[in-house]
């Protein structure tokens, strides 16, 4: 972590900012802070049966055994990471298709993450979190598996034996940093990681990614590309499609700003001429492009959120003629698209809703090229749908995941067989009930934005709800980087919100991206009020309706989330009975100078520019007026957590600690962006905040 936090020393004696003192994260001074408002924050809230029962609950769902075990599949094995209350950190193990279809699988450990805490104890005294495992086709005997200390982003990367299920002794090998290794073949990897001064981005991620081989240090490494100074993230990977096989060098300028390009066998790179706002992805002959501006191509222009299709190979020579597979309308965006062996299934948004096809494209001898469009059959009409493919290189098999907020998840398979319809998705897993969901019912809801823009929120109530304003109502939201809010099914929220009787609110505010590009490109930069106005809207329309009243209304959302609740907070607070504000920033006159922020001004542009003019209308930290009456609220953060700086939530804190307000804080001393590294934690924060929001709604 000290490393990761350099770069801020020299702010911490800064006149005009009196709390710049709390920027230092590991400092004996902001850490003796921390643990005094930690257990302030344990002796108000904590310290009741009811809270303990609560937690409790919580940490049941946590670590219920009756999870659905997601899996991916490798190799001829179904992978699945289990955490529960005997695997706080969690196992990574295997098993079969036809034991996974049973109602009790039989597993295989193939690495225990607690056995491994307690055989390498590390110097810093950190516990290892796992960060996922990339594995070599065709044999998967090689996996590259990312380890994080405490959970932070910063994690390293080690060199694993599947055959044996152990560490390869002298293997690859990426000490701690951001950034990552991948496979290339056997003995050769792509790693993109911090090669010292100079070599990592204003973002605190890569700047240039090499070529490894094995038997020579990292020094050896040869460069792929160097990406410029003020660049995000630069990458390069491997595609190993059998008959496909390509090496991509990526640049990341910004979010939804990037470049891609081909990596010939002399190690030449050929740009990918798309626009850089594109998404651009390869598969076998396929070149797709995911629209966020209009394209102009071949004498056509294509609107913007449109998916549009073309041969790699053609494009490369320079033929611009597109299929277009999607286009959006007033009502509908891109959710998702997926690769099977023959298919690419389509997720559309329609008001927040999935709706599934299949495509299949034509055949290589036919020259018109047209793409053959049906209807995927057996996904459910309400909730949120997904369906991902089980192995895009073997078969047409796909899964299937349907939730919403008052139903367990399910998890099917289906075989994708255009033409032979009625062949219905087969259920492999059900999730367990968690709450009792039996008295509530859901129901979408549009309420009219300063601008006239109609804002959809979905409302989870009691069937028999009094419209007398009296009830305690949770509003939730995030509303940036084009992240959609869909229903799903949440056990913490049921058993700590709606079976006590709560209401519950999600709102899909400008910024997300309900509503493809156009509805995230409303709310950025100099718009970002739009979102703030909307998310109140939704409040406005709760309260008129008298679903709830001011006293009785709480927000919460974290990260980007917790500058919307932020901003609630001091530009809205007549409105609110209680704010819960997550691993938030707020201090967005800093924000681009602490760990990940320089990546995000895409999103909310520059502030040490003429920006900072409109800025500092959605700056929490500059916004808070001592002479205001504010309502009570509870900031929570994560100490390790080092893409969101913690020094938002304390420096905000103590500052209307300061001026008398009502403020709780609690700051977790691992757990990473997340908020926690396992489930007790979590469970802890959860009952933190639920208890807070009813001692003040109620």
């Amino acid at each position: 972590m000290g490393a990761a936090h350099a770069e801020d020393a020299p702010q911490m004696k800064d006149a005009a900012d009196p709390f710049a003192w709390l920027e230092a994260v590991d400092a004996r001074q902001s850490l003796d802070w921390v643990r005094a408002q930690n257990a302030k924050t344990e002796t108000a809230l904590a310290a009741t049966p009811q809270f303990k029962q609560l937690e409790g609950d919580i940490r049941g769902i946590l670590d219920s055994n009756a999870k659905i075990p997601g899996v991916e599949k490798i190799g001829a094995y179904y992978y699945n990471f289990w955490k529960d209350a005997q695997h706080q950190r969690g196992l990574w193990r295997r098993t079969t298709l036809d034991e996974y279809r049973k109602a009790e699988p039989t597993w295989e450990t193939v690495l225990d993450i607690d056995a491994l805490n307690e055989t390498e104890q590390r110097a810093d005294g950190e516990k290892w979190v796992w960060h996922g495992a990339s594995c070599l086709k065709p044999a998967y005997e090689r996996c590259l598996i990312a380890l994080s200390p405490g959970g932070s982003d910063a994690d390293v990367t080690r060199e694993f034996d599947l055959t044996t299920k152990t560490w390869v002794k002298d293997g690859f090998y990426r000490a701690q940093a951001k950034g990552g290794l991948g496979w290339i073949d056997q003995d050769r990897v792509y790693v993109y990681t911090d090669f010292g001064a100079g070599s990592m981005t204003p973002s605190g991620y890569p700047r240039i990614v090499k070529e490894w081989k094995r038997g020579t240090p990292m020094s050896a490494a040869t460069t792929v590309y160097e990406g410029q100074a003020d660049d995000m993230y630069i990458a390069a990977f491997h595609d190993d499609t059998p008959g496909f096989e390509r090496d991509f060098a990526n640049r990341t300028l910004a979010f939804y700003n990037d470049e891609l390009y081909l990596r010939g066998t002399d190690g030449k790179l050929a740009k990918i001429d798309a626009p850089n706002s594109a998404n651009k992805s390869v598969h076998k002959e396929w070149l797709l492009l995911e629209l966020r501006d209009p394209y102009q191509a071949g004498g056509k222009t294509y609107a913007s959120g449109s998916l549009i299709a073309t041969k790699f190979d053609d494009f490369m020579a320079g033929k611009r003629e597109f299929t277009t597979l999607f286009a959006p309308s007033e009502r509908t965006s891109l959710s998702s698209y997926a690769w099977t062996k023959s298919h690419l299934v389509l997720n559309v948004l329609e008001d927040v809703k999935n709706r599934i096809s299949v495509l299949t494209p034509a055949p290589l001898s036919d020259s018109k090229g047209e793409w053959k469009r049906e209807p995927f059959v057996g996904a459910p009409t309400l909730g949120t749908v997904s369906v991902g493919p089980v192995d895009e290189d073997e078969s047409d098999a796909v899964w299937m995941t349907a939730t919403d907020y008052l139903t367990p998840t399910t998890l099917a398979i289906a075989q994708l067989q255009p033409g032979m319809s009625g062949k219905q998705p087969e259920v492999l897993k059900t999730n367990p009930v968690f709450f009792d969901g039996s008295n509530n019912v859901v129901e979408q809801h549009f309420a009219t934005s300063k601008d006239g823009t109609k804002v959809p929120y979905f409302l989870v109530k009691p069937k028999n709800l009094k419209r007398d304003g009296k009830a305690p109502t949770l509003l939730y939201g995030y509303g940036g980087f084009e992240i959609s809010l869909t229903p799903g099914y949440s056990g913490s929220v049921g058993k700590g919100w709606l079976e006590k009787g709560g209401v519950y609110v999600v709102a899909n505010i400008r910024g997300g991206g309900e509503y493809g590009p156009r509805w995230h490109q409303a709310a950025l930069k100099a718009n970002r009020h739009k979102a703030y106005e909307d998310f109140a809207a939704v409040a406005q329309d709760l309260i008129a309706n008298k679903i709830t009243s001011t006293k009785h209304l709480g927000v919460q959302g974290g990260s980007n989330g917790g500058l919307l609740t932020g901003n609630m907070l001091t530009q809205y607070p007549d409105l609110f009975g209680a704010v819960v504000v997550q691993v938030p920033l707020l201090d967005m006159k800093r924000y681009s100078h602490l760990l990940a922020g320089a990546s995000w001004m895409a999103e909310y542009g520059d502030p040490d520019t003429a920006d900072w003019e409109f800025i500092q209308t959605f700056s929490p930290y500059h916004l808070f007026d001592a002479k205001r009456t504010y309502p009570p609220v509870i900031f929570m953060t994560s100490t390790k957590d080092d893409r969101v700086h913690p020094g938002h939530a304390r420096k905000m804190a103590a500052k209307m600690l300061e001026a008398g307000k009502d403020v709780t804080y609690y700051e977790n001393i691992e757990g990473g962006h997340g908020g926690s590294a396992n489930n007790a934690q979590a469970a802890h924060m959860s009952a933190l905040a639920y208890t807070f929001l009813w001692e003040k709604l109620k």
